[in-house]
């Protein structure tokens, strides 16, 4: 039998507020364990929460983002459940009325096609505490430095029917949250997080198949791998004469698995009901019209500029404007460099990115800065140095080397012009392989690149590539 697999993702989005969405505690990431949990955040008895106004704006302005409906007036619940990490006993969110409401998102497959995928909500929730069960010899430890921080949840459509769908769904969420600046995206730290809600059905069938939810996949590599092994559970288990049950289940890197946390529950099971110390939400038309001016130039306005002002491929455009660190990064190389576009999204999408991958460095921390990768290129431009050389200049840079121009003066890399120099270096070379000569000229072309690489060898890749290429021309096609 052919199946279909279905996937929806709810992604928690950890707002860049300074402080926490209902008291004035630090959100800053770090600080020792229960340093930065105050009254509210333990939930003591007799402190009232107080809605942090900038987390209301962050995700009004992820709303106009995506073209969503911005509730003029929601209202925060409290979700009622035991965990130890959750001190009120409940959790603020917003249930019947979240701030966000239906909006969509067009990605980009991997065989070139878009897809839309539509977002049922957004809503603003609180954190919990976070429960430590390493190096506490049977025992748990609880932090609530994280609790009250803001959050803003993100639930799709189930509307992806792949692992490489709803990564790429989740990447394009991510790039989109750091370029209007509301989350800095920093999985590893917990900023960015996704529970994926995954199930499967027989291909053609319209009713949906009983799902599991993959809690808490911090990295998209693990969104990946987990929904891929969810799915051949769950078809293992269908086939094997089974029944899939509705859990909540966690992904085990280490042992590349999932298990079962617990039986999933229904909005129900938390007796959800409006929170009595917070008044609804209510914006008007004029706070919405303010924060849709303050957006940046999305990553899709992006792209597509980047394709018509660039001549620049869909792919390399995609790539560049992926996070707006690298989009500002490549468009300050063109604007100093003022050369080929092309070539400068090569070096940034090669040389650069190569060296910032195998070194763990962000683009933000690059050795090699903007300014100084344009200075390299303005000499492969001027004819200063070759464009193999300057990938030799380019390593000295990223070492603290100095600006291309130190570099090529200290090493004695600048190339070699002068014709005549080159032509005499060219003779030598035909007059010392007589043989290989004559079997060029008999008709074996591909000769021409073995005394190419005579010549460059002779003079340590220093000359000018084209006129080798030229001169060696002129040169074999004499007797």
């Amino acid at each position: 039998m052919q199946w279909e697999t279905v996937i929806g993702l709810e992604i928690h989005v950890q707002l860049a507020t300074q402080s926490k969405i209902f008291s004035g505690a630090s959100t800053a990431y770090g600080a020792a364990p229960n340093t930065q949990a105050c009254n509210v955040d333990l939930g003591m008895p007799g402190v009232l929460p107080v809605l942090n106004q900038e987390a209301v704006r962050m995700a009004v302005k992820f709303g106009v983002a995506i073209g969503a409906q911005v509730a003029p007036r929601s209202v925060f619940a409290r979700k009622n459940y035991f965990y130890p990490d959750l001190p009120k006993g409940y959790q603020i969110s917003q249930m019947e009325l979240p701030i966000v409401g239906t909006g969509a998102l067009t990605i980009e497959l991997e065989n070139g096609e878009s897809k839309v995928v539509g977002i049922t909500r957004a809503h603003l929730e609180e954190d919990a505490g976070k429960s430590l069960h390493e190096d506490f010899h049977g025992m748990t430890g609880i932090d609530l430095n994280r609790a009250g921080t803001p959050l803003l949840e993100i639930v799709s459509e189930p509307d992806m029917r792949s692992a490489a769908e709803a990564v790429a769904y989740a990447k394009k969420i991510h790039a989109l949250v750091r370029y209007i600046e509301i989350c800095d995206g920093n999985m590893a730290e917990g900023s960015f997080r996704c529970d994926a809600n995954v199930s499967v059905r027989p291909m053609g069938q319209k009713e949906l198949g009983t799902r599991a939810e993959l809690k808490n996949l911090n990295s998209f590599r693990f969104l990946e791998k987990a929904i891929n092994l969810e799915v051949e559970r769950q078809i293992d288990i269908i086939e094997s004469g089974g029944r899939v049950v509705q859990e909540t289940r966690l992904y085990d890197a280490d042992r590349h698995e999932t298990r079962s946390m617990r039986s999933k529950e229904e909005a129900n099971d938390y007796r959800y009901f409006p929170d009595p110390d917070l008044l609804p939400v209510e914006l008007d038309d004029a706070f919405i019209e303010e924060i849709k001016q303050t957006l940046p130039e999305l990553p899709d306005e992006k792209r597509q500029r980047f394709e018509s002002d660039y001549a620049l491929s869909l792919q390399d455009a995609a790539v560049l404007t992926a996070s707006r660190e690298l989009a500002d990064y490549y468009e300050a190389v063109v604007a100093a460099a003022q050369s080929d576009p092309k070539i400068a999204a090569n070096w940034v999408l090669g040389e650069l990115a190569a060296a910032l991958n195998r070194d763990a460095v962000d683009i933000s921390n690059s050795p090699v800065t903007a300014k100084l990768l344009a200075g390299l290129l303005q000499r492969i431009a001027d004819q200063t140095i070759s464009g193999k050389i300057a990938k030799q200049v380019f390593e000295a840079m990223w070492q603290g080397e100095g600006d291309a121009d130190a570099v090529i003066e200290a090493k004695g890399l600048k190339q070699i012009t002068d014709s005549s120099a080159i032509e005499k270096m060219v003779d030598e070379v035909v007059s010392n392989n007589p043989k290989q000569a004559e079997q060029y000229r008999s008709g074996k072309e591909k000769l021409f690149g073995f005394f190419v690489g005579q010549v460059m060898k002779q003079t340590r890749g220093k000359a000018n590539p084209q006129q080798v290429n030229e001169l060696l021309k002129k040169r074999l096609a004499q007797d």
